[in-house]
């Protein structure tokens, strides 16, 4: 039994959309080690706290998503894997593992760019922070920067497909 979709369009405030734009520098890092460009970052009352970038071709880790880094960062940072009060900024919709991992830390909300209509879980394929029966319901903004961050996408697997072509 679900809710009412967790993921919400209002517009962004002027902090939210800086620590968006912190995000997709965090992103296009990661695109420029030939990684999927998705980058994510903890605030923890307006201090950045973890930042990540996706990894799981570099670290060989399926796990090293952007939120997982940036997670894993924040809880090192804060010496508490439990991270209650925080937002995580993420250029992309998380999947089902990195909304479980956000879950897990109770971050208080959640902030991302461009939906993924493969594998997002926020509202896109499935929505998991509007399941009533789990016990953590961070709030979800979607769409914040989503251009901006689906362009990045775009360019990737463009660039990728005509290397691709080339080969």
């Amino acid at each position: 039994m679900t809710d009412t979709p967790a993921a919400q369009t209002a517009p962004a405030d002027a902090s939210d959309l800086a620590y968006m734009r912190l995000a997709l520098d965090l992103a296009r890092e990661a695109g420029s080690f030939g990684e999927v460009p998705v980058g994510a970052l903890v605030v923890q009352d307006g201090v950045v706290v973890g930042r990540g970038y996706n990894r799981p071709i570099s670290a060989s880790d399926a796990s090293a998503h952007a939120e997982i880094m940036a997670l894993r960062a924040a809880g090192q940072c804060l010496g508490n894997y439990r991270l209650p009060g925080c937002t995580l900024y993420v250029t992309l919709e998380p999947c089902v593992m990195c909304a479980g991992a956000i879950m897990h830390a109770r971050i208080a909300r959640v902030v991302f760019g461009a939906p993924d209509p493969k594998t997002g879980a926020c509202g896109s394929v499935l929505d998991l922070f509007a399941q009533t029966r789990l016990n953590h319901h961070a709030t979800v903004q979607g769409g914040v920067l989503a251009d901006d961050s689906a362009q990045l996408l775009r360019s990737f697997f463009a660039a990728r497909r005509a290397r691709s072509e080339l080969a």
